[in-house]
Parts: C-alpha cells; sequence; structure tokens
C-alpha cells in the first residue's frame, strides 16, 4: 500500500507516471533560464520555484499542531510569491530551499498519525490528508507550468 508521503514524494521527485516531476522540471536550469520572463508581470520559473517551496513550509505548518513541531519562520522574507532574481538570493539556494522545505514536510507528514489525517488543519474544514493530497496536486500543477514556460523560452 502506499503512503501519504509517497503521495508527495512521487509528486516532488517521482517516479511518477503523469510525466515531469517538479523536481525534474527544473533540473539543469541555469539561473538565466529560471529567471526568463514570458512577459513582463508573469511569474518565472524561479519565483514559482520559491513559491513551492513557501507553500511546503505553509503545509508544514497547518500540520505542526498534531506533530508538536516548531516549524519557525519562512527561510525567506515574504509571503506566496517572491520577485526573483533578488539581491542576496542565488538560485542554487533557492533549490536548495525548495529541497529542504519538501524533506522538512515530508518528515511531519511522515508523523502524523493515522488518526490525525482526519483532524482539521485549516479553514475550518481542510483535513490534515486533504491538505497533503493538495500539496503534492500543487507540486504536478507547477511542474506543468515550468514545463510550459521551457517550452515558451525556446519557441522565443
Amino acid at each position: 500500500m502506499t503512503s501519504i508521503v509517497d503521495h508527495i514524494d512521487e509528486a516532488f521527485e517521482g517516479p511518477a507516471w503523469h510525466g515531469p516531476t517538479l523536481l525534474s522540471s527544473v533540473r539543469g536550469l541555469t539561473a538565466e533560464q529560471a529567471a526568463w520572463r514570458p512577459a513582463p508581470k508573469r511569474h518565472n520559473i524561479w519565483e514559482i520555484v520559491v513559491h513551492a517551496a513557501y507553500w511546503k513550509y505553509v503545509v508544514r505548518r497547518r500540520l505542526a499542531a498534531q506533530t508538536g513541531e516548531d516549524t519557525g519562520r519562512f527561510a525567506v522574507r515574504g509571503t506566496n510569491w517572491f520577485v526573483r532574481p533578488a539581491a542576496g538570493r542565488t538560485w542554487a539556494a533557492d533549490m536548495a530551499l525548495l529541497r529542504d522545505q519538501h524533506a522538512r514536510l515530508r518528515e511531519t507528514v511522515r508523523r502524523v498519525s493515522p488518526r490525525g489525517l482526519t483532524r482539521i488543519v485549516a479553514h475550518g474544514r481542510d483535513t490534515a490528508a486533504y491538505t497533503i493530497r493538495g500539496i503534492a496536486a500543487h507540486d504536478v500543477y507547477h511542474a506543468g507550468q515550468i514545463q510550459l514556460l521551457k517550452r515558451l523560452r525556446k519557441a522565443g
């Protein structure tokens, strides 16, 4: 039987039947490639990477009440979307942030009890299981978005 940790790992690093995972979609990209924008005021791949790391942190924070974990603050100041490139941040550092947030999330998810999966963790209705499945879907969504941005860059 597949565990819920397996689901978030499949979406993040695979193997996955649906195609590229979040991690494989950014593998081998340079900072210049990751910073390319399809148009003004549109997100680039680098921003998507930090956004994905942030939401892994948010899910971990939502689950923390059950696991007793102190999540601290997110490593980068701000919320949701983070303009990239940014002074003092490198592509390698933000990729390390994404990997770190995934590793921390999977450890938090591993500590949630089967009964804990049915507990409400957000919005007065979202269970832990629903939230965990949602972060896996979030990774898959953004992996597809990154694949599209890479193709648009090549076509342009």
